[in-house]
């Protein structure tokens, strides 16, 4: 790997972290951005000579804050910091204290950053774009592409989020428990959405960010521990054990993407599915249906089946028209026409997407499954059609290379 692709991998998988405590320290979020930004700039000139820390994200966090304690200082909007050592220039010396740096101090920013970002002072739409934004660390344009908007309005939205939070003079720490409660579930939704992040990535040349997943596992947890009895939050922790349980079969050793079907289930994580099952199994004991739930039980019903034609399809279909009923949606009834295709044939899942031709124009994955199910009715040339404008709005590379391997199927076969 060339140093600029693992010093890229480790910034990525460090700015949920650092950003979040750096927020803590300096309690402005473009403060905290600017101050991370300046820590990245410096591992660049420096971590190719002297390699990667051991901790990465303290690196980061120590670096970032020391650069920024000057501009803090004039805005007059500095807090009092925890006691450290002298903070010296030398950069063999911040090395030296960045390895130093207790994780434990950082360890549950991310939550409290997850929080901040559910104010309820915020309309839903700011909440997501702004977590996506400080914590995945997806640019404007990658957030204003997942909501079919442009990237001028999404600027402003992100900016106008910023704002609020500091126009209400909230307090940069842990909501207390009345307030936690309110934001639950606006606090469940930016998990799902930062472990979908790095599950199928809506920008760059990774199509999976194993870190983002890791991580959104690591706050589903604690999101656990503090409402143990939520069934919710039960499902939503089962949910992404199962989906990142087939992590390693995902992908082929090229980066390609390999579709369930094809996936060599020996890479798939038993222990994951085992805790996500045992998670699921309890949860359903409440008796209070949710829609993490339902997609936690779909995904269960895919990692029980030892070979593709176990999948009870029939099952997974009609969980999928629960989950319609729970959470309408064009993308859930997607879902649900694939499951449609494999229980009742190709015809009637063609019949049940076409509604979504407009809403889902701008969808990957609706012409994606469009274009397959045609091709399975033999209608090759609207195959192709399909196939095209999928390539045309691919986020990531793996996902034109898939596309464009059954348009090669085409070309062979016609």
């Amino acid at each position: 790997m060339s140093d600029l692709a693992w010093i890229d991998a480790a910034l990525k998988s460090a700015r949920p972290q650092a950003v979040a405590a750096l927020l803590r320290y300096f309690r402005d979020l473009d403060q905290a951005e600017e101050a991370f930004q300046e820590a990245c700039l410096r591992a660049l000139k420096h971590w190719p000579q002297q390699g990667p820390p051991r901790d990465p994200a303290g690196w980061l966090i120590f670096v970032g804050r020391n650069a920024a304690l000057d501009d803090v200082r004039r805005r007059q909007r500095q807090v009092t910091l925890p006691e450290d050592d002298i903070l010296a220039d030398d950069e063999d010396a911040e090395t030296t204290q960045a390895e130093r740096l207790d994780s434990s101090h950082y360890r549950d920013d991310i939550l409290r950053l997850l929080f901040i970002c559910c104010h309820p002072d915020l309309p839903a739409t700011q909440q997501i774009a702004l977590a996506l934004r400080i914590i995945s660390g997806l640019s404007v344009a990658e957030i204003a592409r997942a909501f079919l908007v442009s990237d001028a309005a999404m600027e402003q939205r992100i900016t106008r989020a910023k704002r609020r939070i500091a126009e209400s003079g909230q307090q940069f720490a842990t909501p207390g428990a009345a307030d936690r409660a309110e934001r639950l579930g606006a606090v469940a939704a930016m998990i799902y959405l930062l472990f979908n992040e790095g599950y199928a990535a809506s920008g760059g040349e990774a199509h999976i960010r194993l870190p983002l997943c890791e991580e959104a596992i690591r706050l589903a947890r604690l999101l656990l521990r503090l409402f143990p009895a939520e069934p919710e939050i039960m499902g939503l922790t089962a949910l992404l054990l199962l989906q990142h349980a087939r992590a390693k079969a995902r992908l082929d050793v090229d980066g390609a993407i390999v579709l369930m079907e094809d996936q060599d289930r020996t890479l798939w994580d038993a222990a994951l599915i085992d805790e996500g099952c045992a998670l699921l199994d309890k949860v359903m004991r409440h008796h209070r249906t949710g829609p993490y739930q339902v997609q936690a039980a779909i995904a269960a019903l895919h990692n029980r089946a030892k070979r593709p034609d176990d999948t009870d399809w029939a099952q997974i279909e009609r969980l999928y028209a629960t989950l319609e009923r729970l959470t309408p949606s064009p993308v859930v009834t997607l879902n649900r026409a694939v499951a449609v295709s494999k229980a009742q044939g190709p015809e009637a899942a063609l019949a049940l997407i076409a509604p979504l031709a407009e809403p889902l124009s701008g969808y990957f994955h609706f012409h994606g499954v469009r274009g397959a199910l045609l091709l399975l009715v033999d209608r090759a040339d609207e195959a192709r059609e399909a196939f095209d404008r999928a390539i045309a709005l691919a986020r990531t590379p793996a996902e034109a290379a898939h596309i464009r391997l059954n348009l090669d199927r085409l070309q062979k076969n016609g």
